[in-house]
């Protein structure tokens, strides 16, 4: 197995060539548990290409040979919506000095080989070459422990973050709404926020 990382830049052939690929990637993990969401290719087109135009954004991409495998994504959390925001107002973790990590995602056959690790470390560091944030955060979704669709293959990933230096901040969650793969409607779901300093 030969990975390439790939910074991918708003506008760019290699951008435009790759948004197919890391939507449809997005939608299959994230049917997975705990996400269960049942996306759609258009809505994850507009999604990366709004997110990747954000002012500070990165998308980095894991590709075998021409195949995207994994991405990770980030911006400011300035440049995210009021629901992400406003958690961190009041906090002790000023809006304007905290960079937001949307999502890391990788196919199966992928994980659990190192590309975690590394995507998650470029991603703390062009947060780090833009200057000015002194944190760095993500959230995930939290299930109740008898959810019917839990999978018991899949283990939770609270220790791996907590050894990758991210702490769970009491308190610090908002709610995102979508549809699980189960249901007919949209619910909304508590996001538990984890910070680790830059």
């Amino acid at each position: 197995m030969s990975i390439d990382f790939l910074t991918l830049t708003p506008g760019s052939a290699e951008f435009e060539g790759a948004v197919e690929q890391v939507a449809a990637l997005r939608i299959r993990v994230f049917r997975e548990w705990p996400y269960l969401y049942d996306g759609t290719e258009t809505w994850e087109r507009r999604y990366i290409s709004k997110l990747a135009a954000a002012e500070g954004a990165v998308v980095i991409a894991a590709r075998d040979g021409e195949k995207i495998v994994g991405v990770s994504t980030g911006m400011p959390l300035l440049s995210e919506h009021d629901e992400l925001i406003a958690p961190f107002r009041g906090s002790d973790f000023p809006p304007e000095q905290v960079f937001y990590g949307a999502e890391t995602v990788m196919l199966p056959d992928y994980r659990g080989q190192g590309l975690y690790r590394s995507f998650l470390e470029r991603r703390r560091q062009h947060a780090i070459d833009l200057g000015g944030f002194r944190w760095e955060t993500f959230c995930g979704v939290v299930r109740p422990a008898n959810h019917p669709l839990r999978d018991p293959a899949i283990p939770p990933l609270d220790p791996v973050w907590t050894h990758l230096g991210y702490r769970k901040v009491a308190g610090l969650i908002t709610d995102f709404s979508w549809r699980d793969i189960d249901q007919a409607e949209e619910t909304a779901k508590p996001m538990q926020f984890w910070v680790r300093g830059l």
